[in-house]
């Protein structure tokens, strides 16, 4: 199947590295003009320039560079996202603020910022990267699994209002990605865990998969690719796993 988005626009946060550059290079390909924007300014030049869109240097977690701004994009995906493995007794408070703020106060600013252009033109493809962790919860994640439960309630909040002008809001909820966001918390598991670094991706990261490997950012973007499309005008409200069977348990 070929999604064609030919005249379309999609701006794509996090869009330096791992998820967010497979979807700017699948958007890209398909034809639509994309913006990727991110804090790493070198990053996001990059990829900008490999597809030939614009790059967008932003820090997400400081409301102020978002509450004024309006956005005219055919396609917005809200994938910026960090992660911070620590019990809750030892989780820093700014460090939980800061995860709120970048994974779920930004996208809703965002969307805020989207959605006028989108009534208007009467279409719009709202892609928010959950996560499975926005499905179930895993201990040290307190952050992270907070913001991802609230970003599936966002995303329900806009498929309804958005519904009847065109617009359509959807959840993707991967395991865990072949990513930087994955690779940086193995030392963090491992030692949480009492484990060598060797053993987290198997024993911890994939315990509860029924496929025992990482997904790879391009199987995401190829999910988000179909969502963007015009033959998932109907699909609104969802939340995909792609998660090996974790969810299924």
């Amino acid at each position: 199947m070929t999604v064609d988005l030919t005249g379309r626009s999609a701006l794509v946060t996090g869009g330096a590295s791992g998820i967010g550059a497979a979807c700017a290079r699948a958007f890209a390909a398909a034809g639509a003009r994309v913006t990727v924007a991110d804090v790493d300014a070198a990053g996001a030049e990059a990829v900008a320039s490999e597809i030939g869109g614009t790059s967008w240097v932003v820090d997400l977690s400081d409301p102020a560079a978002l509450v004024d701004r309006r956005l005219d994009v055919d396609i917005l995906v809200n994938n910026a996202g960090v992660q911070h493995v620590s019990p809750i007794e030892e989780f820093q408070p700014e460090r939980f603020s800061f995860m709120m703020r970048l994974m779920l106060e930004a996208p809703f600013l965002l969307i805020r910022a989207a959605l006028p252009a989108m009534y208007e033109r009467g279409f719009g493809r709202i892609l928010n990267l959950s996560s499975v962790h926005g499905l179930v919860a895993s201990p040290y994640k307190a952050a992270y699994v907070a913001a991802k439960h609230g970003l599936e309630g966002l995303s329900k909040v806009t498929a309804l209002e958005g519904g009847p002008c065109g617009v359509t809001s959807n959840c993707i909820d991967p395991g865990y990605v072949r990513s930087p966001l994955v690779e940086k918390q193995i030392a963090d598991q491992a030692r949480l865990h009492g484990i060598p670094e060797s053993e987290v991706v198997e024993d911890v990261l994939l315990a509860e998969a029924a496929i025992k490997r990482l997904v790879e950012p391009a199987e995401v973007a190829s999910l988000a690719l179909w969502l963007a499309g015009p033959d998932a005008g109907m699909v609104t409200g969802a939340s995909y796993t792609m998660d090996g069977g974790w969810s299924a348990r």
